[in-house]
Parts: structure tokens; sequence; C-alpha cells
């Protein structure tokens, strides 16, 4: 059975506020239960959680923001955007609600950096980490193969590509990275458009995109951590995603010990978009088999 979405304006209508080092970031939170956090990813918004928002709330505290330069949230043009200072607006966020126990992480794409770096300051003794479940992302700078506009935002003249960039230059792009069968809706492709075109989201991009150089300088950081083991990790992975697809599971099952895995058959980059019913199906499995089963591949 299809999940329900959340249309873009009652989402909206359902944000709250707070600041930010001066800033003013837009969150969500709703049910009750042991806290998780979802982290969205490049270039959207935490609208992309709106199918799971509700099955997961129903056994969860679910808690999302957009993140600074994302969405409904500030974006200020003389920043430079950082992945280790969205680590620091999520703990600022936890902190604003006053949760201080072990947090579960549910990560997409660019959060998927934000959630290494939690999990690296996990085994600092900085952040309290129950589990993390990555969606595609590039974990691993070494498989991560960006799409065109990225490479354009990289260059030189990535100020000029951001401040040209549209609704049909999105298109085009999802187009590219989402499955043959799971593309997203004209209407759809609207409200991801007005998330990132609000408060002159274009103007940024460039800066945005600087996330791709820092993966690299903290990778060793990173997949230091997700080796550690303690913290129960499981990636459920569109394979069709030219970006970060089978390959880049491939690299997981090399780096990560008893890798935990799920292959989204014909599922591309968005598979919390393209296929919620499977991740909530995945997600919920793995918080079940927790502390009862010991992390196994899979494939659907």
């Amino acid at each position: 059975m299809p999940l329900s979405e959340i249309p873009l304006r009652a989402w909206r209508k359902r944000g709250q506020s707070f600041d930010f080092r001066g800033h003013t970031i837009r969150y969500w939170v709703a049910g009750q239960g042991e806290p998780l956090l979802l982290i969205h990813g490049f270039p959207t918004a935490s609208w992309d959680w709106h199918y799971l928002w509700q099955p997961l709330a129903q056994h969860h505290q679910v808690i999302a923001c957009d993140m600074l330069g994302f969405g409904d949230s500030a974006k200020p043009l003389d920043h430079g955007y950082c992945l280790v200072e969205q680590a620091d607006l999520q703990q600022a966020l936890l902190e604003h609600l006053r949760l201080d126990q072990p947090v579960h992480v549910l990560a997409h794409d660019y959060g998927d950096s934000v959630a290494q770096e939690l999990l690296a300051r996990h085994y600092e003794g900085r952040f309290q980490m129950a589990s993390c479940v990555f969606l595609n992302g590039g974990l691993f700078p070494e498989t991560h193969r960006p799409a065109l506009v990225q490479k354009l935002l990289l260059s030189p003249l990535g100020w000029m590509i951001g401040r040209a960039f549209g609704r049909s230059a999105l298109a085009d792009s999802f187009a590219q990275i989402f499955g043959p069968d799971t593309r997203p809706s004209e209407s759809a492709l609207d409200d991801f458009w007005s998330l990132i075109n609000c408060n002159d989201g274009t103007r940024i991009l460039h800066k945005l995109i600087a996330y791709v150089p820092q993966r690299r300088r903290l990778r060793d950081r990173w997949v230091a951590a997700m080796q550690q083991g303690e913290v129960p990790l499981r990636l459920i992975n569109g394979e069709v995603d030219p970006i970060s697809g089978v390959h880049m599971v491939e690299r997981y099952h090399q780096l990560v010990l008893h890798a935990d895995s799920v292959l989204l058959a014909n599922i591309g980059h968005y598979p919390q978009i393209e296929a919620p019913v499977q991740v909530l199906k995945h997600y919920q499995a793995f918080r079940d088999r927790l502390r009862h089963v010991a992390p196994r591949a899979a494939y659907s």
C-alpha cells in the first residue's frame, strides 16, 4: 500500500523555528518514543522525508530540520558552508529540544556526510548515537560520481551556473538520477524547486557544493568511525543511482566489517521518495533486529 504524502504547503505550516548562530532554522518534530534524527540531502530539504514522516512518528520521536542554506532555513550569502557546522547545527537542534539521550539517525546524500561526522563525534564522546542508517550518498569520495551540474558548480564559473540554475535544470538533473520508473511528477518538481529557490537559494548553490572537497579532507576520519563497529549501521541504497549506486555499496562491503546493506532494485538516488514503502520496511526491520540478529545483506 502506498504511503500518504504530506503536501508541501501543509508541511511548511507544521514547521517551527530556532536560532542557530544568528540564523533562522526551520525544523519539525512529531511522535513519541526514542528520538530519530532525519538528515536530508543536497540540494533539497527535510520535506524529502514527508512520505516516511507519519509512519515513523507512530514509533519514534522524529526530528528534522532544513539545514543552513537549504529549504526554508536562512541562506546567508556571505557564509562559508561546512559539513562540520551542519553537524553542529544538528546537535544545537537536539539541545534546543532538550534531548540528551542517544539518538538514532536516518540520513541521505549530503546528510550522510553530516551523519558520518556525528558518528565520529560519538566515538570521541561528543555525541550519543544509538544507530545510523544511510541512504544513497557519497560515503566514500573515491566512489562518488558527481552529476554534471555538481561538476559545473564546482568549477570557477560555479557562481554563474548556480544563478542560472532553474526548474528545468532541476528536472533534467532529477531525470538522470532517479530510477527509470520512479521519477518525480511535475507537481513534485514544482515543490522541490520552491524549496531550492526559497530565500534566493540559487545564489549560494556554488557555496553549498563545497561539501565535495570537504568529504575528501575528512574521508579517513569518517571511514575510521564507520569501521569501529559499536554503533549499528545499515545502508539502504537505490542500485541504479549513477552517483552512489551499486558501485558504492561494493566499496561499503570492502571497508566496513560485517557490512549490513539492502539494495533496492531499479531505484535511483532518492529512495525515500522513489520507494518509501521499501525504505520503511527495511528501516523498521533494522530497528527490530538491532539486538537479536547479526547484520546481513538483503536484496529487494
